[in-house]
């Protein structure tokens, strides 16, 4: 089996999609963004790092992290971050996500019915690249037909960006086919 390499530059930038086990959506839902929130910050708290763009979807999201100068451990974070919010999530979804079977493979490595095994993961490259993601990330829920502009997606950087005057109210209104035709999932 061949062994997956992840890109580990200490203080880059990087793009990140977590999924959902088996696509279950209910991370937008009010317990599951206040656990998400709550967990993330406890890892902050313990391993820094500053969020640059995000994006939460019902059952997956986006993001882009950059790390401290001389660190590059992403991968502890975020199995942090998971392994907090499924003990916290577990406690209130147990009914609802107890239908989904755990192979002896999970079961072996302890992973639970909340997150798909990995995660992707691209280090960011220069400016262009990471303009591209940006935008990507917050024109994700117009892709995803969960609404028809970002402006309407609550749950997404695109709002902060907005106030800062990074983009206009009605970006991604008329956006061009370069966004659209992104596929970094």
């Amino acid at each position: 089996m061949p062994e997956y390499r992840r890109a580990k530059e200490p203080g880059a930038t990087y793009f990140f999609t977590v999924v959902t086990f088996e696509r279950q959506k209910f991370l937008c839902e009010p317990e599951s963004r206040n656990i998400l929130r709550s967990a993330i910050k406890k890892v902050k708290g313990t391993y820094p790092f500053l969020i640059e763009a995000w994006v939460l979807l019902p059952e997956h999201l986006h993001c882009i992290w950059t790390l401290p100068e001389g660190d590059s451990d992403y991968s502890t974070r975020w199995a942090v971050i998971k392994k907090e919010f499924t003990k916290r999530i577990t406690r209130i979804k147990t009914n609802a996500l107890g239908d989904i079977e755990i192979t002896n493979s999970r079961k072996r490595r302890r992973e639970s019915r909340i997150w798909q095994r990995r995660f992707w993961e691209h280090m960011i490259r220069d400016q262009d690249d990471f303009n591209q993601h940006i935008d990507y990330i917050h024109y994700n829920p117009v892709k995803h037909l969960l609404v028809k502009e970002p402006r309407q997606w609550p749950f997404s950087t695109f709002h902060g960006f907005v106030k800062s005057g990074l983009y206009p109210e009605d970006w991604g209104t008329h956006i061009s086919d370069t966004v659209k035709g992104m596929d970094m999932e």
